[in-house]
């Protein structure tokens, strides 16, 4: 399956070279259709499509039970949530710290997510001590180890299970950040031994925007309470059941998920997987950038080291119809390239020539 026929099957301006599948992902049409069928359903008849019966309990647990089953989870530690962000301050604003207690997190973060931890530290009294992956080390005063399975910077893999056997070993919660290890790394959830991990489904598993999941073990549950209490509380319930309805929302996303995990199914992701990290591979060869690790799938960061970096997306965009982050870092300027299904070779010339000729 070449870049160039795969990308008729997404919704992406042709004329431009989109190498920000990291950022906020893309869905394929026949996914998309299908969400959009749902929601006219919703809107045909919403009471039938919400409440009558219990038909939505049923075809929401159906998703759920495929988006388990997808992750290597027990459909009992698992529920939907509309993005990572929210299923983090789900746990972050869970969580009974106090002064002395110490949040235990990777250097190389989400700007989003430290600033969910620096409001539950500024409340709490907490402390948040930073330092780089392979150094993180809990001590008694540890209470919550939080890290990166696929690091937004870099696109670098990180071992979250040992991270995460770290964090039992000192009696820490462990909390795994996976906003881009969905689709892009085969996942067995329960073998990781995370207490808690959150993901998205909207990036690299190609479901619309406002899927993600939370994912929670059995013996912690009681740790995390549902950041909405509605009608499917009740202290007899069970966890996923706690976390189901969050009031009157549209769950098209959610019930769409089945349809992105068959969308991969049919057009053989692993050997996608295989052939983006190729294509990467190869632009380590083409562009004249040092990219920052060799551990990476789908996502790769490059140092910049040029002059007024902070203009290169725009210009990149404007000036050659290229779709590509540029940030600033703890460690400097970056740019992350992202390859998908949909990105050939000619991509990764179109953006070497730009970078050359900028």
């Amino acid at each position: 399956m070449s870049g160039r026929s795969v990308k008729d099957l997404f919704l992406l301006d042709p004329d431009v070279v989109y190498l920000n599948h990291g950022s906020f992902g893309a869905c394929p049409r026949p996914v998309f259709e299908r969400y959009q069928q749902l929601q006219r359903e919703l809107e045909r008849e919403p009471v039938d499509f919400m409440g009558r019966e219990r038909r939505f309990g049923e075809r929401f647990e159906v998703a759920r039970i495929r988006l388990a089953d997808y992750l290597g989870a027990d459909a009992g530690t698992l529920a939907f949530a509309p993005n990572a962000s929210t299923a983090l301050d789900t746990v972050a604003r869970s969580l009974a710290l106090r002064a002395g207690d110490e949040i235990l997190v990777g250097e190389d973060e989400y700007g989003g997510v430290m600033q969910l931890w620096a409001f539950v530290a500024e409340r709490s009294g907490a402390t948040i001590r930073r330092v780089p992956f392979v150094e993180i080390d809990p001590h008694e005063r540890t209470r919550v180890v939080f890290c990166s399975h696929v690091e937004w910077t870099s696109g670098r893999v990180n071992d979250v299970a040992e991270a995460c056997r770290r964090a039992r070993a000192a009696g820490a919660l462990s909390v795994v950040d996976g906003a881009h290890a969905p689709g892009q790394l085969e996942l067995a959830l329960d073998a990781i031994g995370a207490d808690v991990y959150v993901g998205n489904c909207h990036k690299w598993m190609l479901s619309p925007k406002g899927a993600g999941f939370l994912y929670v073990r059995p013996d912690v549950q009681h740790l995390i309470e549902p950041l909405v209490v509605s009608w499917d509380w009740d202290a007899a319930s069970s966890w996923p059941e706690q976390n189901r309805w969050q009031g009157t929302r549209d769950p098209s996303a959610y019930l769409s998920v089945p349809a992105a995990i068959d969308f991969q199914a049919e057009h053989h992701w692993p050997a996608v997987r295989r052939r983006s990290r190729a294509l990467l591979e190869h632009a380590c060869t083409r562009l004249p950038l040092e990219p920052l690790t060799d551990d990476f799938v789908q996502m790769l960061g490059f140092a910049i080291d040029r002059p007024e970096p902070e203009t290169l997306t725009r210009r990149l965009f404007e000036e050659h119809r290229i779709e590509v982050p540029v940030f600033e870092t703890s460690r400097g300027w970056v740019m992350r390239v992202s390859i998908q299904a949909y990105n050939g070779e000619q991509d990764v010339e179109a953006l070497a020539r730009a970078l050359a000729s900028l």
